[in-house]
């Protein structure tokens, strides 16, 4: 059963849909509220059977991520996070994105360069796309290697 919990921030409503793996809960899905799509909305669409619950554990990551829109400096475990829901390949991109330090910027080149990915900024960019974790995963700590910014799922 997916349970969702909703935090007003200041960037607009944030939407966690969890569930418990192995009597642990997992966050499965973070929501971010775009222009003119509310995070409510998003869960409702994706989400329509999911139910209003919350634990101490899912109630102090999103109070976290609230904290981070509010400009504390928070650094989420990967723990949480239920990534056996994504590829293995964006297992390893949204793992080494997760490591590249608050403040810090790479490029999808070098992220992909450090899975042994060669080539592989396309799909970097495209794991980060689709990055079912964001605020625990920032992937605004990735950009082109133009030194411009790819999309966001929140917009720029």
């Amino acid at each position: 059963m997916n349970r969702k919990i909703i935090k007003s921030t200041p960037f607009g409503s944030v939407g966690v849909i969890w569930t418990e793996v192995n009597d642990n809960p997992k966050i499965i899905r973070i929501l971010l509220s775009k222009p003119g799509l509310s995070s409510e909305d998003q869960m409702s669409e994706l989400y329509p059977n999911s139910e209003a619950s919350s634990c101490a554990e899912i109630d102090d990551v999103a109070t976290a991520m609230k904290g981070l829109l509010e400009g504390e400096a928070i650094a989420f475990s990967l723990d949480v996070a239920d990534l056996s829901l994504c590829t293995g390949f964006q297992q390893l991109v949204l793992r080494a994105e997760h490591r590249i330090p608050r403040g810090s910027v790479s490029t999808y080149r070098r992220v992909g360069e450090y899975l042994g990915k060669r080539n592989g900024a396309r799909a970097v960019g495209n794991a980060l796309a689709n990055n079912p974790f964001p605020l625990i995963v920032p992937c605004h700590r990735a950009i082109r290697s133009d030194l411009h910014f790819g999309g966001y799922q929140g917009g720029l």
